[in-house]
């Protein structure tokens, strides 16, 4: 069992990134855009500056590199390959979204539907993302 490829696994993880900042731009911006509006109006935190936005890329990114590493850490015992990639994406999804959206939802900080609709996307998003990841992720030096 070798070591994870630090370098492969952050540009999958970039990969990986950028399949979610695609995926959280249509979510939020296209199909959710009128009930964030509205939200963020009703609970007077008027709408995301630049830094905000900025900060949500990165922390996006961040995601990426986090599902690609759990990808190479689960690898040597699931096998290379898209059924590994969908087992760490769902493994995210639970922690990531499922369980923080629970949280949320308990706490009555979003309305119901952002709320259940983010999290059913992400389980549609995530593995998508770590499918792509990890078709750029390779053990080994040579790889």
């Amino acid at each position: 069992m070798g070591s994870i490829n630090v370098a492969r696994m952050l540009l999958g993880g970039l990969l990986a990134g950028l399949v979610f900042n695609i995926g959280e731009y249509v979510l939020n911006e296209v199909i959710l855009a009128a009930q964030w509006s509205a939200f963020m109006a009703e609970s007077g935190m008027g709408e995301f500056g630049a830094g905000q936005i900025a900060s949500f890329v990165i922390l996006t990114f961040l995601f990426g590199i986090v599902l690609i590493w759990i990808y190479a850490a689960i690898r040597p015992r699931f096998g290379p390959g898209p059924k590994t990639a969908v087992i760490a994406g769902l493994t995210m999804w639970a922690f990531g979204w499922l369980l923080i959206g629970a949280f949320l939802f308990t706490a009555g900080m979003y309305p119901t539907g952002l709320t259940v609709t983010t999290i059913v996307w992400g389980l549609f998003e995530v593995p998508i993302a770590a499918v792509a990841g990890a078709w750029l992720y390779r053990e080994g030096e040579g790889a």
